[in-house]
């Protein structure tokens, strides 16, 4: 995969991105909340909502999982971030 900045082991360490299967946050439907944009783990492959989303669940899934890194699941965007290092690369 081709990086184009300087990035954490983490990020470097991915082979392939996983996708979202569906766009929405897994927590956010359990719980009838709402969600303003979507990341998806590369360890586990959920996708929860984001920081500007009221329940932050992607942030939420970090420190209680310790799964480091995300992609954004919105449509044309192709960035990684990991909440580790705060590194950020676009693919």
């Amino acid at each position: 995969m081709a990086l184009d900045s300087t990035i954490c082991s983490h990020i470097e360490a991915l082979e392939t991105l996983k996708s979202p299967v569906a766009h929405q946050c897994e927590e956010c439907i359990k719980t009838g909340s709402s969600w303003v944009h979507l990341r998806t783990c590369q360890e586990c492959g959920i996708t929860l909502c984001c920081d500007s989303s009221p329940n932050k669940h992607a942030t939420k899934h970090f420190y209680r999982s310790g799964h480091p890194v995300v992609i954004s699941a919105e449509p044309g965007e192709r960035w990684i971030w990991c909440y580790e290092d705060k590194s950020f690369a676009t693919y």
